[in-house]
């Protein structure tokens, strides 16, 4: 019997990224699960939580609760910072609420950060995708340093056939983006993707994978706005051997992007 699983497919991936959604989908499928998408579910409550408004964050984080507690299996989620949310930031919004807390430590134990869960859970370290050029990894803050998941992505991107891993220059570094903090701190999130893509480039990559859709869409407007051929997916893109992603001839044109 194919394991269950709810997907729990976030904001950003949901109103921007719907290709990234469908990639998940199908990745997941391919490795014999069974995957199901709550209709009612909504944003976690991140932006509210970290934007200081404890009470829209907990009003958003009850109704999730609601919504997945009445499913079985993991929920998956192709965000590091969401699944954070879920496995961290609702037990502070909860820490004082005997009756809401132990609803929030159930729902916390059942998620799983997308690769974490394939790595983790289904014990899968290689896809039948591949990729013939170079490719680096961003880690992104809540992934790396609020979940610890870094071994997992890696090891996914390295069983690639065809695909060559290298390391992007501080590649533990934050690419300045952070939800509402670039809202907030407009001048340090644009010095702090600049010396991102100025590494990306530096690198030599012909693409750059990352794990949340926020750094994806930060770095690629950065990259857009320069003109600059090299773009960042989402690891299920590269996973996804049928997906839009394999589909695209990636010829970038080094010369312009060493020289830009």
């Amino acid at each position: 019997m194919a394991e269950n699983v709810q997907l729990f497919i976030t904001c950003l991936i949901d109103t921007l990224y719907p290709e990234v959604g469908e990639s998940v989908v199908r990745v997941l499928q391919r490795c014999g699960v069974s995957v199901e998408f709550p209709s009612g579910q909504t944003c976690c409550g991140q932006p509210a939580f970290n934007a200081g408004m404890r009470h829209e964050a907990r009003r958003m984080a009850e109704h999730t609760i609601r919504v997945f507690e009445a499913t079985r299996g993991a929920l998956v989620v192709p965000s590091g910072s969401c699944a954070a949310m879920i496995r961290h930031r609702y037990a502070e919004l909860f820490a004082d609420d005997p009756q809401w807390l132990p609803r929030v430590q159930n729902l916390a134990e059942r998620t799983y950060e997308l690769t974490e869960f394939l790595v983790d859970k289904l014990g899968i370290t290689a896809l039948r995708a591949a990729f013939p050029g170079t490719i680096a990894y961003h880690a992104s803050c809540h992934l790396l340093r609020e979940l610890h998941v870094d071994r997992q992505p890696r090891l996914l991107l390295q069983t690639i056939p065809k695909a060559r891993v290298i390391e992007l220059p501080a590649a533990q570094e934050c690419c300045g983006f952070g939800g509402v903090f670039s809202v907030e701190h407009p001048e340090l999130s644009t010095a702090m993707l600049e010396r991102k893509i100025h590494n990306i480039l530096t690198s030599g990559a012909d693409v750059v994978v990352a794990c949340d859709t926020g750094c994806i869409m930060h770095i690629n407007g950065g990259l857009h706005r320069r003109r600059l051929p090299t773009r960042v997916f989402h690891i299920a893109q590269v996973l996804d051997e049928t997906g839009t992603f394999n589909q695209i001839p990636f010829k970038p044109d080094k010369q312009q992007s060493k020289t830009a």
